[in-house]
């Protein structure tokens, strides 16, 4: 029997060593990881990638950094107290005048800026200074694109992660204690998943202004109900085992039994039905923008985008570029939760 090794001070048994290689031999959902967390992590960096402020100002022999720090325009032999507008052309001859320069980002633009001098109205078509072309108010899309993925794939992880401490906590307590418990809560769960869940989200959404964490309070209202069956049918499963049974004889707290004997068997089926729920979370997001209900105005976001291409029929790219971003990213996390579903499928051996 092959031994119990080490990586990075990790134990790595055999069944784990079994679980990677059925990972790694769904190639796509293999693949598609590696390039959704490249995607993800450059998007993580995005105030370096896409922002308005130079990353570096050299000025009379000095150097500055405003992407870190706020400079007036005094300091670089301007009028006014305020912060420095580097797209103005003052502040540029001011600074190029002592024999300065300015070191700008890949995407000089951040979301929220409003590209000046586009030769024409708003949307304005891809071109050399805006790739993907501007949105309807003057934006850079590329740039709306890069802070709209991180925004909408850091919701959906966050939503995920604490919809499947909800549900994971709600089944184990169902399937444990069974019974009175189980039969209580199941006709709760009835009556809650059946109301409608979009409609409840845009009403609530419409009652306050939303930001980022209350839509996700009202959004976990709803979605850690997906885990609750899984979980359930694995601790009834389990409630019974032998060991269970021993453990529960010898007067081991139930929070102790489900804590270490029964819910590393429920984690199974919880990680293989992750990537999937992080998708559900996404595309709910998404939905609630493109309705006009989601996060804050001006805002970047995925949804907001195909809003703006269904409102802009003469400006083809603004759709095309969000339904291509969308379908994309859903599409890498659709073969994630594949390939994360064979390697937790003990029907599938080493070869």
């Amino acid at each position: 029997m092959a031994a119990t090794r080490r990586f990075l001070g990790i134990k790595i048994t055999p069944l784990t060593r079994r679980r990677l290689h059925n990972f790694r031999a769904n190639r796509r959902g293999y693949w598609s990881l590696w390039i959704f967390l490249a995607i993800f992590l450059v998007t993580l960096f995005a105030e370096l990638i896409a922002s308005d402020k130079p990353m570096l100002v050299r000025y009379d022999g000095d150097l500055y950094f405003p992407s870190l720090v706020s400079y007036p325009e005094t300091t670089f032999g301007g009028e006014f107290p305020t912060e420095a507008d580097y797209h103005d052309p003052e502040v540029r001859r001011l600074i190029e005048e002592k024999s300065g320069w300015l070191l700008w980002p890949m995407i000089p633009y951040r979301y929220d800026t409003i590209v000046r001098n586009l030769g024409r109205p708003a949307p304005s078509p891809p071109s050399a200074k805006n790739w993907l072309g501007t949105d309807d108010q003057g934006r850079d899309v590329l740039a709306r694109l890069i802070y709209g993925f991180r925004i909408s794939v850091l919701f959906g992880l966050v939503l995920t992660l604490f919809s499947t401490v909800i549900g994971v906590a709600a089944g184990a307590a169902q399937g444990y204690f069974g019974g009175l418990t189980d039969l209580l809560f199941q006709r709760f769960m009835e009556i809650w998943s059946g109301l409608p869940v979009l409609y409840l989200l845009i009403i609530l959404a419409s009652v306050v202004e939303p930001t980022f964490w209350w839509l996700l309070g009202l959004m976990l209202l709803f979605s850690w109900m997906a885990l609750v069956g899984v979980v359930r049918a694995e601790f009834l499963r389990a409630r019974n085992f032998d060991y269970v049974r021993a453990a529960r004889a010898l007067g081991l707290a139930p929070v102790k039994i489900i804590r270490r004997h029964v819910l590393p068997n429920a984690m199974v089926a919880t990680l293989t039905f992750m990537p999937f729920v992080l998708n559900s979370s996404i595309t709910t997001l998404t939905s609630l923008d493109f309705l006009g209900f989601g996060l804050p105005p001006g805002s970047p976001s995925l949804g907001e985008l195909l809003a703006q291409g269904k409102n802009n029929l003469h400006a083809p790219w603004l759709g095309i570029t969000g339904f291509l971003v969308l379908a994309t990213m859903l599409s890498l996390l659709v073969f994630v939760g594949e390939a994360v579903r064979d390697a937790f499928d003990p029907r599938k051996n080493v070869a």
